[in-house]
């Protein structure tokens, strides 16, 4: 037998191990989505934040930032 027909052989006889995943994929697509949706809700909660503390900045602070100066 040549190296070829050997080879073909071998890797016909062979097992096919085959890696199950421990969780069905749309688990894992539901995993990603919940963690994109937590992320986004906790980008959201800073939203406005500067315009929260804008009393105590302009406290310490000249007027030559107000507009139609």
């Amino acid at each position: 037998m040549s190296l070829i027909t050997s080879l073909i052989t071998v890797a016909a006889e062979a097992e096919h191990t085959v890696n199950e995943l421990p969780m069905s994929p749309y688990a894992y697509a539901a995993i990603a989505v919940a963690g994109f949706v937590i992320f986004g809700i906790v980008t959201w909660s800073y939203r406005d934040v500067a315009n929260r503390h804008s009393d105590k900045v302009s406290q310490g602070h000249d007027d030559h930032h107000t507009p139609g100066h």
